[in-house]
């Protein structure tokens, strides 16, 4: 295993969404996905628009807006876009990261 396979193995280990699955399965999921970085202020998704992604935020941290208005706010170990990744419904929410977002 490559070495930032093994970074993000040992992200994933550390959070509750993925306490319970072994080694070899945080492996598997971990050459699945595909890391991405957002800058302080960059939207990550957008509201009404086609979404089909799912997010864990593994550092930083985002902001939700629903018509503009800030709800909620998510943090390292957090995750979005899980429904409209599962329905094909576009995202309700805009996602903003809040500070640099990995």
């Amino acid at each position: 295993m490559n070495a930032r396979a093994q970074t993000v193995v040992e992200s994933l280990a550390q959070l509750s969404l993925f306490a319970d699955l072994s080694s070899p399965q945080l492996e598997e999921i971990a050459h699945t996905l595909d890391e991405e970085v957002f800058a302080q202020g960059q939207r990550v998704l957008r509201q009404g628009m086609s979404g089909g992604h799912f997010f864990v935020i593994l550092d930083g941290e985002a902001h939700v807006l629903i018509d503009g208005e800030q709800r909620a706010q998510l943090g390292r170990g957090e995750f979005f876009g899980e429904i409209a990744a599962l329905t094909g419904d576009a995202p309700t929410a805009d996602v903003v990261a809040a500070t640099l977002v990995r």
